[in-house]
């Protein structure tokens, strides 16, 4: 038979969950989505200023069942103001009679309510941080942004950059539970998009008929460079994209990227070049070879520059760098690398 203080317990416990689901409501309403705000969690251990090591050591215990996390604590004045950190590795060595204002961490790694969910995970990530504390406009300490957070914030953020580098629209949830609708609707808009970008490839060859018609052995080429320079612009776009989801560049190291892209394209799109010059010697002799070689270098250099440069101007418009990658890229390199070819082709026959 359950006892009576187990009923009671467990009717608590379920008012205290009631609560805290409200509670976590209420912020989302408060603070916009994808922010610190709206990740935090206001379950944390706070010590005030002026305690020694034993008192914050008792005052600690009071607090332990309630505190998402108690490894990491947080000094606070009379405002809620925060003057520093406290591990409780520190706080359990320190000398019984110690002011914890003597072994705190005053420097202290904190964001905002507005910082934006990635910079959290960023700053938790490259600092190896338990928590981050999130104050807000008034400097008052209002939560914290656990490594458990983060860590679902970037696997969020990754399967999000997945998607929209394949041209998915939105993330679909489950994939194994997704129904053929929703697959649909998801991956459509971008393909049929695509499918009349493609177009232009089709004009490129529709314009230069005559340069194929005399010289039927450039068509063997054709499918291998444009390919070159779509699989080039897609390896620079998502070295690009990787670059400033992770913030290791920034707008304004897009020109010392370019000149140092320029150089990598150059080595990749001459050692191509060279592959398949003796390719087109057996096809069609030094003449094929020359357009081959040289229209190689040129369209994987052009796909290289337009995979580096794609993420950086979507980013100045303020869209997301990760759409740039995948078909995105191929579909420009493609239509570009048609015309390099045969305008080369063109030049170097005289037709």
């Amino acid at each position: 038979m359950q006892q009576p203080t187990d009923t009671l317990a467990e009717s608590l416990d379920l008012r205290q969950a009631a609560q805290a689901r409200r509670d976590r409501l209420l912020q989302h309403a408060l603070y916009e989505d994808g922010s610190a705000g709206a990740l935090m969690i206001s379950e944390y251990s706070s010590l005030d200023s002026g305690l020694s090591a034993r008192p914050a050591l008792d005052m600690l215990r009071r607090e332990a069942a309630d505190a998402e996390t108690i490894y990491q604590s947080y000094v606070l004045d009379a405002q809620r103001n925060l003057l520093g950190t406290l591990s409780l590795r520190e706080l359990i060595l320190a000398p019984p009679d110690q002011p914890i204002e003597a072994i705190m961490v005053r420097q202290v790694i904190c964001v905002t309510t507005a910082t934006r969910q990635e910079e959290v995970a960023r700053l938790i990530g490259d600092h190896d941080l338990l928590a981050v504390p999130v104050l807000d406009e008034l400097g008052r300490l209002v939560g914290i942004v656990t490594c458990d957070e983060a860590l679902d914030v970037m696997v969020e953020e990754a399967t999000e950059d997945f998607h929209k580098g394949a041209s998915i629209t939105n993330h679909i949830g489950n994939l194994k539970d997704a129904t053929v609708s929703l697959m649909y609707r998801k991956r459509v808009l971008w393909l049929v998009l695509l499918v009349f970008g493609n177009l232009f490839s089709g004009a490129g060859i529709a314009a230069f008929e005559d340069t194929i018609a005399a010289h039927i052995a450039l068509v063997f080429f054709l499918p291998l460079l444009v390919d070159s320079g779509g699989n080039a612009g897609a390896q620079s776009a998502t070295l690009m994209v990787r670059g400033l989801a992770t913030g290791e560049v920034v707008l304004r190291d897009w020109l010392r990227m370019l000149t140092r892209e320029c150089g990598v394209a150059l080595a990749l799109g001459g050692t191509m070049a060279v592959a398949v010059a003796s390719l087109g010697v057996l096809r069609g002799g030094p003449q094929i070879a020359l357009i081959v070689a040289s229209s190689m270098l040129v369209i994987v250099l052009i796909g290289s520059l337009i995979g580096m440069s794609l993420p950086f101007m979507l980013s100045r418009l303020k869209l997301d760098p990760a759409t740039a990658s995948g078909p995105l890229v191929t579909s420009i390199a493609d239509a570009v690398g048609v015309l390099i070819y045969f305008g080369i082709a063109s030049m170097v026959l005289d037709i």
